[in-house]
């Protein structure tokens, strides 16, 4: 049997192709008893419209935008190459894309990048968000003036967004537990948490997970204070230093964040004498020769590819008015120095 087409559904509404064509296109001016007439036979017949024959008869694209974090580590750094990569595809496709980039953690910084995004002509946008309401007012905004509105890494509030793409962090962080306290073998420690934010909502949920299973399942094991580093090598790099060497009782180390080119530094520097594991997030070029010469133990990979690459097939799709393209829940890999990948990063 043939798919029914919109001339089908025009002679079941009892209206001309054009009405129809008006109705399906979402160009206005039809007289809302044809609307209910053209919706009713859609129905009856089952009817799907062709999205990207319509897009390409009117000569329509995608205009999108992406707020990310400057490139101040690996992770956001994957992101942009990505869409870098993915350039020549897109232009094919009708999708342009800006980015504007804000510093990771300051949430005036992404408040201004995306105060007047509104009067832009966005289809869509895709944002970082740190989990804060400081955002609130312009992210509303755009979605009131028609802009379907994406959170990605990190979540915003749900009033704020039409959908988030992301890893469950709160996962992650009982993940990361579960591979401390094994590594333990049943014995007590201390466990060095380190942090780029409390206040970005990823990080939060890692260290909401994290102490979760330790304090349920792992109680021998003690967490200290968490150090906040805003993702910076440098100070990361300052403050673990410190914190180990003040400190002759730890045994784990599990960085939420970024930063890691600090970590690893701090690591060599100061040895592993009496470190039973080391878990960090992201597998960069730093990372995986920290796995393969055994200065940490763990990656937990978000793939901000993957990410990425999703978040640019749902912002077409609801632009469209189409539900979200169907994906698996987003699992991070867990990378140990027997499992690398082939190709570096």
């Amino acid at each position: 049997m043939k798919n029914p087409t919109l001339h089908d559904v025009a002679r079941l509404a009892g209206v001309s192709s054009a009405t129809a064509d008006r109705v399906l296109n979402r160009r206005g001016n039809v007289a809302e008893k044809s609307v209910r007439k053209i919706e009713e036979a859609v129905a009856q017949l089952g009817y799907v419209r062709n999205i990207a024959a319509a897009n390409l008869s009117r000569k329509r694209g995608y205009h999108l935008a992406f707020v990310l974090p400057r490139r101040s580590h690996a992770f956001f750094g994957r992101m942009h190459e990505q869409l870098q990569k993915a350039a020549l595809h897109l232009k094919s496709a009708r999708v342009a894309i800006d980015v504007i980039e804000f510093e990771a953690f300051d949430a005036h910084a992404l408040e201004v990048a995306v105060s007047g995004l509104s009067e832009t002509g966005y289809d869509g946008v895709a944002f970082v968000g740190l989990g804060q309401r400081t955002a609130l007012m312009p992210l509303v905004a755009l979605r009131n003036s028609g802009v379907k509105v994406v959170s990605l890494v990190s979540d915003g509030p749900q009033d704020c967004r039409d959908h988030y793409i992301g890893i469950d962090n709160k996962k992650a962080g009982r993940t990361a537990a579960r591979l401390v306290g094994m590594g333990h073998g049943g014995k007590a420690g201390r466990v060095i948490v380190t942090a780029g934010s409390l206040d970005a909502r990823d990080h939060s949920d890692r260290i909401e997970g994290f102490t979760a299973v330790l304090e349920q399942d792992f109680p021998s094991i003690e967490i200290t204070s968490v150090i906040e580093t805003k993702d910076q090598p440098r100070q990361m790099r300052a403050l673990l230093s410190e914190r180990l060497r003040g400190d002759d009782g730890y045994t784990s180390i599990y960085n939420v964040g970024a930063g890691n080119e600090g970590l690893v530094d701090a690591v060599r520097m100061n040895g592993r004498d009496g470190l039973s594991i080391c878990v960090v997030h992201e597998l960069s070029a730093c990372t995986r020769d920290a796995l393969e010469d055994g200065t940490i133990d763990v990656a937990i990979d978000q793939r901000p590819e993957i990410e990425l690459n999703r978040a640019l097939a749902l912002l077409q799709a609801i632009v469209d008015d189409l539900p979200p393209p169907p994906a698996p829940e987003l699992i991070p890999a867990i990378y140990l120095r027997d499992n690398l990948p082939n190709e570096p990063l």
